[in-house]
């Protein structure tokens, strides 16, 4: 019974871990993004974009593709587009396929950001991720 009280508690102590880590490394990327107007959230679904537009030549998802990527409501992920939209980095359009549904796009505005902001994500994710982890 030890045993297993013991397993279980390693269990827990280990997700707590992994979230106190997570909301580290986000606070930072906040931080370090906020110079650029951003917030972890925002250069996630800039990076998203930016990532289908190098590997399909569309560049551009559909709301729900995107949540499923970020890890944000579908409702957050709405607002938080529309707030890229106001500011010019991404936009919307209607989908060929499906005329109900909305296609969302890195502007070139956005792209530049995108590329410009890069490096400091990276930067971040490694020294939280790789050197904060001793290895």
């Amino acid at each position: 019974m030890a045993a297993m009280e013991n397993a279980e508690q390693e269990l827990v102590d280990q997700w707590r871990d992994l979230l106190a880590v997570h909301a580290r490394t986000v606070s930072e990327l906040d931080r370090a993004l906020h110079q650029h107007g951003l917030c972890a959230s925002d250069f996630e679904v800039l990076d998203v974009l930016a990532r289908c537009a190098a590997s399909d030549g569309a560049g551009a998802y559909r709301v729900q593709e995107i949540a499923e990527r970020v890890h944000l409501s579908q409702s957050a992920l709405s607002r938080l587009i529309g707030r890229l939209e106001k500011d010019g980095l991404v936009e919307r359009c209607m989908c060929p396929q499906d005329r109900r549904g909305v296609r969302v796009s890195l502007t070139p505005r956005g792209r530049t950001l995108h590329g410009d902001v890069l490096p400091v994500q990276r930067a971040v994710l490694g020294r939280m991720l790789v050197e904060g982890s001793g290895g």
